[in-house]
């Protein structure tokens, strides 16, 4: 049996929303936790890929810039300011497609054999309620059943 995850090397959830826009906090927060020594390391793979990669993409910035900036210090809310300065300006009709996006990834899309493979890798296979990647997360991190 795996020893428990220290909820201290954790990012938030990433349903949770900052400037209007879910998953950005996580992703901020994980930066964060790695330059602190503190990410759990079953994170650090895919730090910069996946999720981060695509949510950088939407934005118009890349990881690395990314990155420094968060680097530099400053709220979530200096750091989404940033990305508005340096990538592409989201307005209200942008911010709802990417939650509605990112809400429902993984779910009768190309994720989802993805999504089954994780759950298979971390004995949730049976868990036929988690039907979404977000959801999947907030379950192995422990901040759901």
């Amino acid at each position: 049996m795996p020893a428990p995850i220290d909820p201290s090397t954790l990012p938030c959830s990433p349903l949770n929303e900052a400037c209007g826009l879910v998953y950005f906090p996580r992703m901020v927060a994980k930066i964060r936790l790695h330059a602190q020594g503190k990410l759990w390391e079953d994170l650090i793979a895919n730090l910069g890929t996946a999720n981060d990669a695509t949510c950088c993409g939407f934005l118009h910035v890349s990881h690395a810039d990314l990155t420094a900036r968060v680097l530099e210090g400053g709220s979530d809310e200096e750091i989404f300011q940033w990305c508005q300065e340096h990538g592409r300006v989201l307005n209200d009709m942008d911010k709802h497609v990417w939650n509605n996006f990112y809400k429902k990834m993984a779910w009768n899309d190309e994720l989802t054999p993805r999504l089954a493979s994780r759950k298979a890798e971390s004995g949730l296979a049976h868990r036929d309620d988690i039907i979404t990647m977000p959801h999947y997360i907030d379950v192995d991190e422990g901040r759901l059943p």
